[in-house]
């Protein structure tokens, strides 16, 4: 690894928002689950979720046009276990979902810790995710047609979140936790050894200044361990 990847990947992580993120209900064709990665990744969330009962949900994700190596993806089994887990961290649910009671999307305050639920196209979101969240939000149309593709609005969605957010200062401050950043930056930096201290149940080693893998205080140069 270069000093100028190694630069680079301490500066996308340390953008990264932990307190947003998207939850694809049921969202299951990979040009769709792609797209939606893809903005993820270029608005700076560190992780998605899924809720579907299959379990090769995350796989898909191959379709993904390189995002998935830097948008985990979290699948859930059912809409409770992911909205408990994210009230756990404090999100705030909000469902891309027309009904009487939601609101323009560019009316809600997306700096405070937030979950944007989306759902596939001709089922969209649950009635079950729309009862259990905190409230419904919408893209105004003009037109004659009453929907967006799930990945065009979703990108719609995380530009306004990720416009508020900059005008706030919060992609200049980490808000990764210092062992989960170290831990990506490693993944990250060297993927083809994780499963060697996987394997042997050891944790990574630290990173000098330059990207280089630093083991019994001397510098290997990244090279591959035997």
């Amino acid at each position: 690894m270069t000093p100028e990847r190694f630069e680079k990947l301490k500066a996308v992580l340390a953008r990264r928002q932990t307190g947003l993120t998207v939850v694809m209900e049921n969202v299951h064709k990979p040009h769709n689950l792609a797209a939606v990665a893809r903005s993820c990744d270029a608005v700076g969330i560190f992780e998605a979720h899924a809720i579907s009962e299959m379990e090769d949900v995350v796989l898909r994700q191959r379709a993904a046009s390189g995002s998935r190596k830097w948008v985990g993806i979290r699948r859930h089994g059912s809409v409770d276990d992911a909205y408990a887990q994210l009230r756990h961290q404090g999100m705030r649910i909000l469902c891309a979902h027309f009904d009487a009671e939601a609101v323009d999307f560019r009316s809600v305050d997306f700096t405070q810790p937030t979950a944007i639920v989306v759902g596939a196209e001709l089922d969209g979101i649950t009635d079950e995710a729309v009862s259990k969240s905190d409230g419904s939000i919408i893209v105004p149309m003009m037109g004659m047609v009453h929907s967006l593709n799930v990945s065009v609005a979703t990108s719609l969605i995380l530009y306004e979140a990720q416009r508020q957010r900059m005008e706030k200062g919060m992609y200049d401050e980490r808000s990764m936790d210092d062992e989960t950043f170290h831990t990506l930056l490693f993944e990250w930096g060297y993927p083809r050894l994780i499963p060697y201290y996987k394997r042997l149940g050891m944790p990574y080693p630290p990173i000098g200044e330059d990207g280089s893998i630093v083991v019994d205080g001397h510098d290997i140069g990244g090279r591959p361990l035997p």
